[in-house]
């Protein structure tokens, strides 16, 4: 029986995954549905509001009832601790994470 590398393995699928999240990020919005370009956090560092690629500020119900609508891009909604929440698609790119938008 064949000896294989799970190890080497699971890095080639990694670096692949890695490499077709890059690329379907840089692909771009095709659909024009707006994005997040920016976040307002509270003092506890809570998200509570979002700016979008057209300059619209979205408060936080209104931006989770436009993501559960599909009227937003790169973004889904869950439900977790008894409550809808917004993330950003998980398509392993951290720097496009919600959390790490700039503030505005």
């Amino acid at each position: 029986m064949e000896e294989k590398d799970f190890e080497k393995i699971y890095e080639q699928y990694k670096q692949q995954s890695e490499q077709q999240a890059q690329a379907e990020a840089n692909g771009g919005n095709n659909e024009g549905k707006e994005e997040f370009v920016a976040v307002r956090k509270n003092d506890d560092g809570d998200i509570i509001a979002f700016k979008t690629n057209t300059g619209r500020e979205l408060d936080y119900i209104t931006a989770l009832d436009e993501a559960k609508s599909g009227k937003l891009a790169h973004v889904d909604v869950f439900h977790k601790y008894g409550r809808d929440i917004i993330r950003s698609e998980p398509d392993g790119i951290k720097e496009n994470n919600l959390g790490r938008l700039p503030e505005f």
